[in-house]
């Protein structure tokens, strides 16, 4: 077995949808980023390829890379797990933490778990999605941004 960390953090931008976990959640504003910003997505991105050895999403997926502007990170997460399923690995268990103000997450929890399990083709009860607040510290905290940290476990 393997474990890998990550950590993600997107800016919010006027103009765009908020794309978290996966699914498209109602705000008035969405996250900045070459593609679709959602951090949730990247940090997992970022722990399943931190326990396979590998580099990091921003190598995988440069943002000066026309390919990737705009896309889902959906898709970059189907990637991920494309390019660890060629190297023998699996995974086997995501568990992650979303820090931000607002929007209040718990009613699209369930959604953001399944829809992130189907991607990697692993159950539901193997991934776990949590939020919390920075209690009004920072950039996080005045609601500036979203961050997430993210924990991977992989199977050869």
């Amino acid at each position: 077995m393997r474990v890998g960390i990550g950590y993600d953090i997107h800016r919010f931008i006027d103009d765009k949808p908020l794309m978290l976990g996966g699914i498209e959640i109602p705000h008035i504003k969405g996250l900045s980023g070459h593609s679709d910003g959602d951090s949730l997505l990247h940090a997992i991105c970022d722990a399943i390829l931190g326990a396979a050895g590998m580099d990091d999403i921003g190598h995988q997926f440069p943002d000066n890379d026309d390919r990737y502007a705009g896309i889902a990170s959906s898709e970059l997460l189907k990637m991920v797990a494309d390019k660890i399923n060629k190297k023998g690995f699996k995974v086997d268990y995501v568990d992650s933490v979303i820090i931000l103000e607002e929007p209040k997450i718990a009613p699209f929890k369930d959604a953001m778990k399944q829809e992130i399990a189907k991607i990697l083709g692993i159950g539901k009860e193997n991934v776990n999605v949590k939020a919390t607040t920075q209690e009004g510290v920072g950039a996080l905290g005045r609601g500036e941004a979203i961050a997430a940290y993210a924990v991977a476990s992989l199977e050869k």
